[in-house]
C-alpha cells in the first residue's frame, strides 16, 4: 500500500504574471524548480493565499524571478498574489515515517530565504 505525501513545497511564491492566451501551466524560475526538486511537466497543486483558490497545473521553465500562471489558471490569480505550490508523491506505508519533503521558503521577489527537508 502507498499513501500520498508531500514531495516538495515552494512557500509564499509571488505571482509575477498571468497569461490567459497560452496553452497552460505555471512558468517557474529554473532556480526555484531546482531548489524544490521539481521537474518540467510535473504536476503541482497551487494554493492561492490571497483568495483561497486551489487548483492543479504542471511546471514549465521560466525566467529568473518568474512565477507566472498561464491558460485557464491565469483566471485564478492576480499579479502580486502569494501562492503555496506543492508536489506530492506516493510513498510505501512502511516508509512513511522516514519520508521527508523539500521545503523552499521564498521572500520578496521570489528570492530563496531558506531551504530544508521536513
Amino acid at each position: 500500500m502507498t499513501i500520498p505525501m508531500l514531495y516538495s513545497k515552494l512557500h509564499r511564491a509571488t505571482v509575477t504574471g498571468a497569461e490567459l492566451h497560452y496553452e497552460g501551466s505555471i512558468a517557474i524560475d529554473t532556480t526555484l524548480i531546482a531548489a524544490a526538486k521539481l521537474r518540467p511537466l510535473q504536476q503541482v497543486e497551487i494554493y492561492n493565499i490571497n483568495n483561497g483558490e486551489r487548483f492543479a497545473t504542471y511546471v514549465i521553465a521560466g525566467s529568473p524571478g518568474e512565477v507566472s500562471l498561464n491558460g485557464a489558471a491565469a483566471r485564478r490569480v492576480q499579479k502580486g498574489d502569494l501562492l503555496i505550490l506543492c508536489a506530492y508523491c506516493q510513498v510505501a506505508l512502511d516508509d512513511a515515517s522516514t519520508h521527508t519533503a523539500q521545503i523552499v521558503l521564498l521572500g520578496e521577489g521570489n528570492v530563496i530565504e531558506k531551504t530544508f527537508e521536513q
